[in-house]
Order: structure tokens, then C-alpha cells, then sequence
């Protein structure tokens, strides 16, 4: 069997860094699992603008029926996710493989453990066993459920990218999860980065232009790293999911396409 060009992408960072912008850079069509409702502000990006040379065209699906084909008049897909069925009748409908989506994106994860953890338990105080629990279920749909669509035999997807809030823990920032979870995590995914915004300096020392960065290299400060042989650098400045991807199987996308 030969594995499809395909990974997976794990970034976290601090709010209002421009983690959905990014994932609006996905190759489309692109499925959005929406736990937060940022999506409605892509059309407004002005990067996200740049990337598809117009605004952005969104439509939504609601997963008690098959998702909609592809015919060419939205990029991204949004499912607005209110609660954890939403998220599970997803990834089952995913998994049949009757779908015309290239990239699949969590925004965020970190909520779909707070909209998991309610399902569980609700308002009440959570046990040690619950824990357990919690941290099955999320196993089972980020990576069985969404991570390895990557891996479907018959309709792989390209990218599967995972949004998380951060946050500082044992003097080092990384994916807020809740639970042994958060030690699990960062072995699931191909490429792990922490998204930054950074200001540079002109010749004269003044503030000039931001450059939104990320890190994708290990870290003794950041939770970052990557198994793609280095292919892609330490650090990628204005970040691009679907540059990323060409940079990565520009060859095999190719032979792909021409198949």
C-alpha cells in the first residue's frame, strides 16, 4: 500500500495570533469543525484574501445528512459545533468517504475537551475515572476519528490541522488540554508549531513591519517539533498550510493530479 501526500498539524498559541487565519490557508475544499464560531471572520482577512486572490466563500453543512459536493462555488465548509454529537456524527461521515474535501480543521481542540467534558458529566465535578473516560474519547476523534483520515483507503485527506489555545506548564508553553492528554498529543501529529507575531526593525532601529511566524523546530520554551526530515525549515515566516503542503510532495502532488 502506498501512503497518499498527506499530514497532519498540530499549532497552538496565544489569542488573537491568527491560528484560524492559518488554517484558512488549507488546501481546499476545506472542512472546518467550528467549536468557537471564529470562521465568520475569514471572509474579513485580508491574508486569507491575498492567499485566494478574492474573499474566502464559505458554506455550512449540518452532519445529520451526507456533506455537500464540492461544485466549485464555496472553499470552506463550516460546521458550527454546538456539542459533542455534532462532532462524532462528523467523523462518521468522514469515514464513509463520500466527500469532496482536501483539508480537515479543528478550531479548536481545546474546546471540543471543554464541549466533551460537558457531555460527560455536565455541570458536575469530574472523578478520577472520568478522566479516563475523557481522555478515551478524545483519543478515539482526534486520532483515530480526524488524524488518520490522512491514512482512509479509498478518499485520504491532504491536511488534517488542529488548532489549540496555550498555555505555560512545567516552564514551557504548549497545546492546552486538560489531562494525561496533553503529554499524548504532541507523539499523534506530523508537525507540531507554536504561531507567533513578531516585530521587526528597520535598518535604523525603528518598529516596523509584524511578521507572523511559525515554529516548527524543538524548543526548550515551546512545545514545537516536526517529523518531516526537516524539509521545511526551524522557523516559516507568514506561514501558508497550503505552501506547506506543495513544499512537502510537490513531486507526488503532481503525479497525483496527472493520475
Amino acid at each position: 500500500m502506498t501512503l497518499a501526500p498527506s499530514f497532519s498539524l498540530l499549532v497552538h498559541a496565544h489569542s488573537k495570533t491568527g491560528k484560524t487565519t492559518l488554517a484558512g490557508t488549507c488546501p481546499p475544499p476545506v472542512l472546518m469543525l467550528d467549536a468557537e464560531g471564529r470562521s465568520r471572520f475569514l471572509p474579513l482577512s485580508e491574508y486569507i484574501t491575498a492567499f485566494y486572490g478574492r474573499p474566502v466563500r464559505l458554506t455550512s453543512w449540518v452532519p445529520t445528512g451526507p456533506p455537500p459536493r464540492y461544485d466549485g462555488t464555496w472553499d470552506i465548509c463550516v460546521v458550527y459545533v454546538g456539542d459533542w454529537a455534532t462532532v462524532v456524527n462528523t467523523v462518521q461521515w468522514l469515514h464513509v468517504g463520500q466527500h469532496d474535501f482536501k483539508s480537515v480543521v479543528v478550531d479548536s481542540i481545546t474546546e471540543l475537551q471543554r464541549k466533551c467534558k460537558t457531555n460527560l458529566k455536565g455541570t458536575e465535578a469530574m472523578k478520577i475515572q472520568d478522566w479516563g473516560e475523557l481522555l478515551t474519547q478524545m483519543d478515539t476523534v482526534i486520532r483515530t476519528g480526524l488524524r488518520d483520515l490522512t491514512l482512509h483507503p479509498t478518499n485520504p485527506i491532504d491536511v488534517v490541522m488542529f488548532i489549540a489555545e496555550t498555555r505555560q506548564s512545567n516552564g514551557k508553553w504548549k497545546p492546552y488540554m486538560q489531562g494525561q492528554i496533553e503529554v499524548a498529543l504532541p507523539y499523534w501529529m506530523d508537525i507540531i508549531g507554536y504561531l507567533y507575531i513578531e516585530t521587526l526593525q528597520d535598518a535604523n532601529g525603528q518598529t516596523g513591519q509584524e511578521v507572523r511566524r511559525l515554529l516548527i523546530s524543538q524548543h526548550p520554551l515551546y512545545e514545537a517539533g516536526e517529523a518531516v526530515q526537516g524539509r521545511l525549515g526551524r522557523i516559516i515566516d507568514q506561514p501558508n498550510v497550503y505552501q506547506m503542503y506543495h513544499q512537502l510532495f510537490g513531486d507526488q502532488i503532481q503525479m497525483k493530479e496527472n493520475a
